[in-house]
């Protein structure tokens, strides 16, 4: 009996739980109904509102358009009034035009009417003129009594003696005229040039010093009954000097690269410390490889700086060997460096080709690299090895002929003796031993002092100019003027110089006078 209650209990509540669950699952219908009614409210509202924007845009859009095509047509319609403006400008220029035409035609016929009228009269007179002329022509060979050949022979020899000298006059004056211009075009060419590039100048000396640590190593350098020494002056070809100057050992010699060479080894030799004769050949030979490199570098950074290419490797080498020259002191190769711009300057001055003019300029003193046993002196050298390189004819005859010894017949040889020239003159770049410098300011001032008129004479500025006093009581202003010009000729005839010698004249009265 109470399993049978408990079981309708079960079944009552299986009944009622499956009442709530239809209950429950109406109620989620219900509400997932409400719920998509409001979702398609809400989208045909929101699709309702996105129809008016896009109205109000198209509205928008439409009014920016029309805003536009207004503007367009205003500047349009703008642009054909000018238009219309400038038509009826010209079609009144045009008109204005037709009617000065026209009263030019007019006048041209009417001249052309009085010049036909002139003509005919000129040529009566013409016939008139030539009948009185031969009438005189006649009367003239009665009265003389010559031919009309032989009068017309002396009329011609008379007019052309007249004519001549005339002609002589004028060629003079042209010769005179032209001569300034060239010089004074030719001279600011030469400033112009020289201006643009300008080059130190470091003086070379024929001596070289090496640091020892110690006076000890001194002893290490002779090496036994002098052994080490006599084998590294004989491997470099350079004197060894050892004195008793504390901390330095000298190497002479008047071959740069040999000096160049001899300082490196024995600077290696001290640092190695191993000093005997083998290892003093050893080094001697490496340090020529060394150098012989180093000569390359500098052959190629010269070639470089200059902006020339396509030289020979021989060439190149003979270059870097101009660094270890010297001329007067002056380092050949900075000399053509600096010979090689300053010809290119003048070249592009005068039109021709710079990097030609460069090329021949940085290449002419190459015969000054060749070894001493090479006969000849350095521009047929020079101009030798060129020509075996393959350089072109105006390089090798710049090389030949930059000093004058042959007959020029290119510019570029003229240009770059030119260049040479300034180069080799411009102050410091040259230095010149004391006994010399000395001995030509004494010959400057002896030479101004033998003149009549002279008190005394005073050279400055290193030579390039002369002070001349003159006695006043002996000369006059026109006469010192003459001494002066004889003094500038008697040093263009006696002496050998760079650039020029400004010779100036002083002459001075004064007059003394006492008042009591």
């Amino acid at each position: 009996m109470q399993t049978l209650i408990y079981a309708a209990v079960a079944l009552v509540a299986a009944l009622m739980g499956m009442g709530v669950v239809l209950f429950l699952g109406r109620l989620r219908k219900w509400d997932a109904e409400k719920e998509a009614a409001q979702i398609l409210e809400r989208a045909d509202l929101e699709a309702k509102n996105r129809l008016k924007d896009a109205a109000i845009e198209a509205k928008e859009m439409a009014i920016t358009e029309k805003s536009r095509i207004e503007e367009q047509l205003a500047d349009v319609r703008d642009k054909l009034h000018e238009r219309e403006r400038h038509l009826d400008k010209r079609d009144d220029a045009v008109t204005s035009r037709e009617d000065q035409l026209a009263k030019q035609e007019k006048m041209v016929e009417s001249n052309q009417r009085r010049l036909t009228e002139k003509l005919a009269d000129v040529d009566v007179r013409t016939k008139e003129l030539e009948n009185l002329l031969d009438v005189q022509r006649q009367a003239l060979h009665k009265a003389s009594g010559l031919g009309p050949e032989e009068a017309r022979k002396m009329l011609l020899e008379r007019l052309d003696a007249e004519l001549s000298h005339e002609q002589g006059v004028r060629v003079m004056e042209a010769e005179k005229r032209l001569a300034e211009k060239v010089d004074a075009k030719a001279k600011e060419m030469l400033i112009t040039s020289i201006q643009r590039f300008a080059a130190a100048h470091t003086a070379e000396s024929t001596t070289s010093t090496v640091d020892i640590p110690s006076d000890e190593m001194k002893g290490r350098i002779i090496g036994r009954e002098g052994r080490n020494i006599r084998t590294f002056e004989k491997e470099t070809g350079v004197d060894v000097i050892i004195d008793d100057t504390p901390g330095v050992v000298i190497v002479s010699s008047f071959d740069p690269v040999r000096r160049q060479i001899a300082q490196l080894a024995l600077t290696k030799l001290i640092a190695d410390g191993r000093i005997h004769p083998s290892r003093i050949e050893e080094l001697v030979v490496e340090t020529t490889a060394e150098v012989e490199k180093l000569l390359v570098k500098y052959g190629e950074e010269a070639a470089q700086e200059v902006d020339i290419r396509g030289l020979h490797p021989k060439a190149i080498q003979l270059l870097g060997r101009l660094y270890y020259r010297t001329s007067y002191s002056q380092n050949v190769l900075r000399h053509s460096i600096e010979v090689a711009f300053v010809a290119g300057m003048i070249a592009e001055e005068l039109g021709y080709d710079g990097d030609l003019a460069r090329r021949a300029g940085l290449l002419h003193d190459i015969g000054k690299a060749a070894d001493h046993d090479t006969e000849g002196g350095h521009p047929k050298i020079g101009a030798d090895l060129l020509k075996r390189y393959g350089e072109n004819d105006v390089v090798v005859h710049a090389a030949l002929g930059h000093h004058d010894d042959i007959r020029v017949d290119m510019p570029y040889t003229v240009i770059v003796a030119a260049a040479d020239a300034c180069s080799a003159s411009r102050p410091g770049a040259r230095r010149e031993t004391l006994d010399r410098y000395i001995k030509r300011m004494q010959e400057l001032e002896a030479i101004a002092s033998g003149f009549t008129g002279v008190h005394q004479a005073f050279a400055i500025q290193a030579g390039r100019e002369v002070r001349v006093i003159a006695k006043t009581n002996e000369t006059t202003d026109e006469s010192a003027a003459k001494v002066c010009r004889d003094i500038a000729k008697a040093f263009e005839e006696q002496l050998t110089y760079p650039g020029e010698i400004r010779v100036t004249m002083i002459r001075e009265t004064r007059f003394t006078e006492m008042a009591k």
